[in-house]
């Protein structure tokens, strides 16, 4: 995320009217409730990645190499095996 110019004390003026509005005792059960909204968020956009890309792995799965390629064709099996691969995991 880019912010722009947010410094130091516009984070202080900030962070002075959140603790005015909600109180001490408050922000950290708003910031707990905020981290577990982003954890649940996450997790249901991976389980719908999930949901996609299983039906496609699985069709590829099924089929052989050999009915999908031809037999010599070692540049495009490398394709197929990449296909069938997981991407990394993103750090997003």
């Amino acid at each position: 995320m880019n912010f722009g110019n947010i410094g130091f004390m516009e984070l202080m003026v900030i962070l002075v009217i959140v603790l005015v509005l909600f109180g001490a005792r408050r922000v950290p059960e708003i910031g707990a409730s905020i981290g577990k909204g982003i954890r649940e968020f996450k997790k249901n956009i991976n389980e719908a990645d999930r949901e996609i890309r299983e039906p496609l792995r699985d069709s590829l799965r099924d089929s052989s190499p050999t009915d999908r390629l031809g037999a010599g064709d070692v540049t495009s099996r490398r394709e197929a095996d990449d296909a069938v691969r997981p991407e990394p995991k993103r750090l997003i």
